[in-house]
This record gives structure tokens, C-alpha cells and sequence, in this order.
């Protein structure tokens, strides 16, 4: 087990409880990836808390009820992929450069200098983002920040991306789900919600980003979505 000293928290509130354990941070994110990790190698105590800092665990007849199991390899596993994992300033530095280098990149792919036709090296983007100040969120989907970045760093850099507008129609029964799921993927230009419930938008983004609007909007309505790309 890793000591107490060197694990950091992992927490998850369900069914109006508060859980934690404590786990090695690295071990932790690879289980968040999907990674199958023995347990011993995982927690620094054999024990799930209420709070850790002051040592208050909870009884395992609480944990039956809102886990299904007293098994404290699922429970832990249940709240590190569903709950939320405190990560160390140095894991934060890595990913915050990490997620920087993935930015950089998918802008340098998707962006030209209007001026030229032609793409801006990735060192010449980096070096635009750094002089506007932008922060980097490391726990943010890349394809999600790309769209502000870009605005940001147009001040700085002539550069530009085609863009599309897709207008969709989601009807009631998903309405409220695909709404929440799919407004972050560009900017939402409008919205209303129709007489029977159904959700209609029209949203702009990077036409490098179709691909992962449809497959999300199939996803969340099973099929049931109606979209459309509107003209310029």
C-alpha cells in the first residue's frame, strides 16, 4: 500500500452521502482511464470515510446500501471513475501541458493564416497563447477550448477556421439531456424549447468538429435527432 503521506483523495457524493478514500494520485488516473489495478497497489487504507481528514469512516451497512457491495475494491473503483480525484500540483502541471500541446496542435491542423493560405507553426500559436494570457484547463475537453482560444488569440494573430452552422431538433424524451451535452461542443446562436417539449438550436462551430457533434447527438437521442447545416 502507499503511505498515507503520499495518497491523495478521491471523493463521490451519491444518494445525499459523502465518501472518500485514499489512493496513490498516478494509480488513480489510471484506473480513471479504464486500467484494472490491485487494490494494494491502490489505497492507502483499507477504508472508505465520510472525512478523511478527521478519520471518520462509514459503517459498511451504509455502504451496502448505496454501493451494492461491501467489496472495497468496487466501491473504490466506483468512486474514482464517478467521483472526482485530487490530483497533485505536479499531475496538474504535466496535464496543463499536456492539454497545451494537444490545443496547439489541433489549432495548427485546422487553422490558416488568412493572409497567406497557408498554416501557422505551432511554436508561432504557442508563443500567441502565452502572450494572451490564456489559461489552459486541464480537465477541459481539448475540442471544447479550441473554439474560445481562437477568438482570444485573433487579437494577437491574423488566423482563421471555417466554420458550420448546424441547426437540430432533439425531440422531448431527450430534450433536456442532448440540451446540456451538446451546447458545449460550439457556440449556441439560439435556442427554444417547442410546444411538445422538444429542444431546437442552432449552433456554430469548427467544421472540424461535425464528426463529434453527430456522434454525440446520435448517442444521446439514440438516433432521434434532426439536423441540418445552415447557410453562412
Amino acid at each position: 500500500m502507499i503511505s498515507i503521506d503520499d495518497a491523495v483523495i478521491a471523493r463521490l457524493d451519491s444518494h445525499g452521502n459523502h465518501f472518500e478514500v485514499l489512493v496513490d494520485p498516478d494509480k488513480a488516473l489510471e484506473v480513471k482511464d479504464g486500467k484494472d489495478i490491485e487494490i494494494g497497489e491502490l489505497i492507502a487504507a483499507d477504508e472508505v470515510f465520510e472525512d478523511a481528514d478527521k478519520g471518520k469512516r462509514v459503517g459498511d451497512d451504509e455502504l451496502n446500501k448505496v454501493f451494492g457491495t461491501n467489496d472495497i475494491k468496487e466501491i473504490v473503483y466506483k468512486i474514482i471513475r464517478d467521483g472526482e480525484v485530487q490530483l497533485t500540483t505536479e499531475q496538474r502541471r504535466k496535464m496543463r501541458e499536456e492539454t497545451k500541446k494537444k490545443v496547439v496542435s489541433t489549432i495548427a491542423r485546422r487553422a490558416v493564416n488568412p493572409q497567406t493560405g497557408k498554416p501557422h507553426p505551432p511554436k508561432r500559436i504557442r508563443n500567441a497563447i502565452d502572450e494572451a494570457g490564456i489559461h489552459i484547463d486541464e480537465m477541459k475537453d481539448v475540442e471544447v477550448q479550441v473554439s474560445d482560444i481562437l477568438d482570444e488569440i485573433k487579437a494577437i494573430l491574423p488566423i482563421s477556421v471555417e466554420e458550420v452552422r448546424i441547426a437540430v431538433r432533439v425531440p422531448a424524451d431527450y430534450a433536456g439531456q442532448a440540451s446540456g451535452k451538446l451546447r458545449d461542443i460550439g457556440k449556441l446562436e439560439k435556442e427554444d424549447w417547442g410546444n411538445d417539449g422538444s429542444w431546437r438550436a442552432v449552433i456554430k462551430m469548427p467544421a472540424g468538429l461535425q464528426d463529434k457533434f453527430y456522434k454525440k447527438a446520435n448517442s444521446v437521442t439514440k438516433g432521434k435527432v434532426e439536423t441540418k447545416i445552415m447557410d453562412k
